[in-house]
């Protein structure tokens, strides 16, 4: 049984809404982070599967979208990473969930910043699907005005870890992984997956998947579907090899 609830974050002097699934008995936390542009709503079905496991499931949306979109043209990466932190201090803080089995999900902005989540908070799990990558520059500017053209030609680019702030967090995270690619992504090339792919050295395992004809924003119900039957398949053998091993 899955309890739903509506809640509100507080980021310095802004609110911002989320959703917090609370499976009885629980113990494991899943954080959802979607991507420019997005919403939680988009990761409502997948929180629900992963509930049912018995993993409490907290999906929010950043400041710039959803409530707030009349906002995004000044969201910065700086606000956006602090909705994240507050967004699982709070999960980390629910009763019952355990602080060292907390998990995120991420979609492309999300996963950007989900990565860097990793080097702020404990974090055990970590799926990624289709993440961004952005210069590191320019981090205090609004996410908006970044130079398209310029960061589509970074994302061309082979990247080491040691100059990249989310690919450095990706070198040194030793939890489990899971990274997922569109087979026809044009906002976020396969180049950008092999970068965050080989930075994963010290993982403790790294699942690899591609979804053929998907797209990046997974428009089709087909490839929706797929990507939340990997997520699934993944988060059953990571959190409950993980909770048998602990019992």
């Amino acid at each position: 049984m899955t309890n739903e609830k509506a809640i509100v974050l507080t980021v310095g002097n802004r609110r911002v809404a989320g959703t917090v699934m609370l499976p009885t008995p629980f113990s494991e936390g899943m954080l959802f982070v979607h991507g420019w542009n997005g919403n939680q709503t988009q990761y409502g079905v997948r929180a629900k599967e992963l509930s049912s496991l018995g993993c409490v499931c907290l999906t929010f949306d950043l400041y710039g979208h959803a409530q707030t979109f009349e906002f995004q043209h000044q969201a910065t990466r700086e606000d956006n990473l602090a909705d994240i932190v507050a967004a699982y201090d709070y999960l980390a803080g629910l009763p019952n969930v355990d602080h060292d089995a907390i998990g995120v999900v991420g979609s492309s902005y999300g996963g950007y910043l989900a990565a860097i989540l990793t080097t702020l908070r404990p974090i055990r799990w970590l799926a990624l699907r289709a993440p961004a990558l952005y210069r590191d520059q320019d981090w205090a500017q609004p996410k908006a005005s970044l130079d398209r053209s310029d960061l589509n030609a970074y994302r061309l680019l082979t990247v080491p870890p040691g100059e990249n702030r989310a690919l450095a967090a990706c070198a040194v995270f030793q939890g489990d992984v899971l990274l997922v690619e569109s087979e026809h992504d044009t906002i976020v090339p396969a180049s950008v997956t092999a970068n965050y792919r080989t930075s994963f050295a010290q993982a403790r395992s790294l699942t690899f998947r591609v979804l053929e004809n998907a797209d990046h924003a997974l428009s089709d119900m087909k490839s929706q579907a797929e990507y939340t039957a990997v997520l699934k398949k993944w988060a059953i053998e990571v959190v409950l090899t993980a909770r048998n091993r602990a019992s």
